[in-house]
């Protein structure tokens, strides 16, 4: 059956040429380009204004009667908000902006209920679906190639152009099939068990939306991407009797959670679409700073993300659950365990986001700022980061297909000697693409690759650890996987043991038995896996700033390929931020962002009431 799919995959294949074309496989990527919300409308019609002491209940009431395409404005100052929180309840179309994040300073004391989970900010549609008891349910009976826009269902009741469906099928048999294997069975392939994203014992899953039903006929964007589809895993499709809240935004605020108990999210996207954080800054966040839950198309940029209430289990920056097609942009990650997590979904695009100090409250124990932590999780593009390194664990289960391309991944930081690699790759998850990277520390990476079928000796100061069924070589109580090596493509990335770019054939999976990669026939990497050209947020920034190819960077012992990102330069020239910083950091994403950012002296730290 896998073979089988892999045929359809070259068949269904879009045939238009995408940025990655020429270095990989089209089977193994996807079209990142869509990711994300599109371009934030900047809307110029204020329907309110409010000023420092407008309450949750004034400030849900400006929003439940704003017109679409409208604007809540508030006013800088500071502001309390209670029970509620503020909760964007079935409308789209309308943007919170404040007057920036270093002068509209909302505190939170309470929060909203926001479908079970909480959040002090809540975006949520009419009906919210859930994995527990699902509304709408069907049968997905054919269309699961690659590439296919149209699908064909048991039920169409209470489905409409617009809504937006969650594809799923059974887990594959506890029985190791060799290929793409989603799985998360405690003792098998999870060192736990599954976490609670999906269906029961149903982690593969695509959201995509309607765009037209014919009969049972269903047309779909966008379109299939998984090769494993298959009828005797009993495909199915579930969603919400009503469209998900679309094109509503947060935008020019400081989010202070620090006094608020009970949410689990600061910002919870539930079944939203095309919505979007913008030039915010969140202190203190809950379980997580963001939730991309059962959302798809949401857009998360120009933002700044200090520290969490927990420095351990689930302690995370933005968490992306069971979603797709997102794109978290031009971002700064401090103090947090896990900077970017998913557990969950498919197609979308972490880019150029810089993270420091993950911290995690346990002794030696280092996180990675990039981390997949459950089953489901296929085809997400990490491109142009700044951070601690790639996991990709077996805790909960497995992914495939993820892409690292242009990152700067140092796998070190103070006070850690645990799970210090750059790219750490667990048993069972396998087709990963590890490409023009700039990867560890010269003073403390003292081999190159750990790895299931060789010695386990140094893991802990290795650029790669892949393969192992637990902890760099041990733990977890799981078989090692010497497919999550051979199915691993490495090319073009510069690391500090070799201290050099490597363009070895040997390590392009061309003998890959599903999914092979060609050897590349040119040692020249393009730009962007993703975008067609420079972005704006870089302003006079070189572009790309990391790569093998990329020189006169200012950091140590890399060859000087890595000119800093701007979320860096953010950090580091204007907030005057460092390593070692327990408080928060001034910041407002125009003094970043407009051109070319002006170096100032150490601002004051952030208000921490």
């Amino acid at each position: 059956m896998q073979r089988l799919a892999l045929l359809l995959v070259f068949v269904c294949a879009p045939a238009f040429a995408q940025q990655w074309s020429g270095v990989l496989a089209p089977a193994r990527a996807a079209d990142w380009s869509q990711a994300g919300a599109g371009p934030i409308p900047n809307r110029t019609s204020i329907c309110a204004t409010l000023s420092p002491g407008a309450t949750a209940a004034q400030i849900n009431s400006a929003i439940a009667a704003c017109p679409a395409e409208g604007v809540v404005k508030l006013d800088a100052g500071t502001y309390s908000v209670g029970s509620p929180g503020i909760v964007f309840n079935d409308k789209s179309s309308v943007t919170l902006r404040g007057a920036g994040s270093n002068s509209t300073i909302i505190n939170f004391t309470g929060n909203n209920n926001c479908g079970g989970m909480g959040g002090d900010v809540c975006f949520i549609n009419g009906q919210p679906n859930w994995t527990g008891d699902p509304t709408n349910v069907a049968n997905w009976t054919a269309g699961y190639a690659p590439g296919s826009t149209q699908i064909t269902l048991s039920s169409t009741t209470n489905l409409k152009v617009g809504t937006v469906i969650i594809l799923d099928q059974l887990n594959d048999t506890d029985t190791d099939n060799g290929g793409v294997w989603v799985c998360g069975k405690g003792g098998v392939c999870a060192s736990e068990g599954q976490s609670g994203t999906g269906r029961t014992n149903r982690q593969l899953m695509q959201l995509v939306r309607v765009t037209a039903i014919s009969g049972s006929n269903v047309s779909i964007t966008p379109a299939i991407r998984m090769p494993n589809w298959r009828s005797d895993r009993s495909p199915g499709a579930w969603w919400s009797s009503d469209t998900p809240v679309m094109s509503s935004g947060i935008e020019d605020l400081q989010l202070n959670h620090t006094s608020s108990s009970g949410a689990e999210s600061g910002i919870y996207f539930y079944n939203a679409y095309n919505c979007w954080v913008k030039g915010v800054a969140s202190v203190k966040g809950p379980r997580n700073h963001v939730w991309l839950y059962q959302s798809a198309h949401i857009t998360v940029r120009d933002s700044y993300f200090f520290d969490t209430k927990g420095q351990e289990s689930e302690s995370y920056g933005v968490e992306h659950f069971q979603s797709s097609d997102n794109l978290i942009e031009n971002n700064i990650f401090q103090h947090i365990a896990a900077a970017m997590l998913s557990d969950g979904g498919d197609g979308s695009v972490f880019g150029y986001n810089f993270s420091i100090n993950d911290y995690y409250a346990v002794a030696d124990w280092a996180q990675g700022s990039a981390y997949h932590h459950g089953p489901g999780n296929n085809f997400f593009l990490w491109e142009g980061n700044d951070g601690f390194g790639l996991i990709a664990d077996n805790v909960h289960g497995t992914a495939h297909f993820i892409t690292a391309f242009r990152n700067r991944f140092q796998g070190w930081e103070q006070t850690k000697s645990l799970q210090t690699v750059p790219v750490h790759i667990y048993a069972a998850n396998r087709y990963f693409n590890i490409i023009g990277n700039v990867l560890g520390d010269v003073t403390y990476h003292k081999t190159y690759s750990a790895q299931a079928g060789g010695s386990s000796a140094g893991c802990d100061q290795a650029i790669y650890g892949i393969g192992w069924g637990g902890n760099c070589g041990g733990g977890g109580g799981l078989p090692n996987d010497p497919l999550a090596v051979s199915t691993l493509m490495r090319w073009g990335n510069y690391d500090t043991v070799n201290d050099a770019a490597r363009f070895q054939s040997s390590e392009v999976p061309t003998g890959s038995a599903l999914y092979p990669n060609p050897v590349p026939a040119s040692q020249t990497l393009p730009n962007s896996f993703y975008l067609n050209s420079k972005p704006t947020f870089f302003g006079s920034v070189p572009w790309p700033a990391i790569g093998p190819d990329v020189t006169g960077g200012s950091e140590a012992g890399i060859g000087g390929h890595n000119a800093r990102i701007p979320a860096r330069r953010c950090f580091e020239d204007v907030m005057r931020g460092t390593w070692g910083d327990t408080t928060a950091r001034t910041f407002n994403a125009s003094a970043c962002y407009s051109g070319t950012p002006q170096i100032k002296p150490k601002p004051p730290v952030l208000s921490a009431n």
